[in-house]
C-alpha cells in the first residue's frame, strides 16, 4: 500500500510559476516511474512529464521547455517544475508511481490531485 501526497497547487498570473511536489509513502522496495497527468479534453488522463529509474524524462510537447520534473530518491519525491505558465495549464494535477514491492511484482498509483489554475 502506498501513498501519495501532492502539495504546491493553486493560483497564478499567466507567465508565472509553481512547483508541485509529490512524496510516497508506504511499503514498498523502490520506485520506477514517477510522473504528473492532467485531465485531456476528452477528460482522459494525458502525461505531462514522467522520469525514471537513471533520470529519463519525457515531457508533453505542450510543457516541452517550461515544465521540467526531477526526483529524490533519498525522500521519495518527484517535483515539477512549472513555468511560463498559461491559461491553458489550468488543471488537476496527478501524481502517479510506479513501485516495485518486497514480492518482485509492480503496482502502480495514484495521488488525489492537486489543482492548477493560471489566470490571464
Amino acid at each position: 500500500q502506498v501513498q501519495l501526497v501532492e502539495s504546491g497547487g493553486g493560483l497564478v498570473q499567466a507567465g508565472g510559476s509553481l512547483r508541485l511536489s509529490c512524496v510516497a509513502s508506504g511499503s514498498f522496495a523502490a520506485i520506477n516511474n514517477m510522473g504528473w497527468y492532467r485531465p485531456a479534453p476528452g477528460k482522459q488522463r494525458e502525461l505531462v512529464a514522467s522520469i525514471a529509474i537513471g533520470d529519463r524524462t519525457n515531457y508533453a510537447e505542450s510543457v516541452k521547455g517550461r515544465f521540467t520534473i526531477s526526483r529524490d530518491n533519498a525522500k521519495n519525491t518527484v517535483y515539477l517544475q512549472m513555468n511560463s505558465l498559461k491559461p491553458e495549464d489550468t488543471a488537476v494535477y496527478y501524481c502517479h508511481v510506479d513501485v516495485v514491492t518486497w514480492m518482485g511484482t509492480t503496482r502502480s498509483y495514484w495521488g488525489q490531485g492537486t489543482p492548477v489554475t493560471v489566470s490571464s
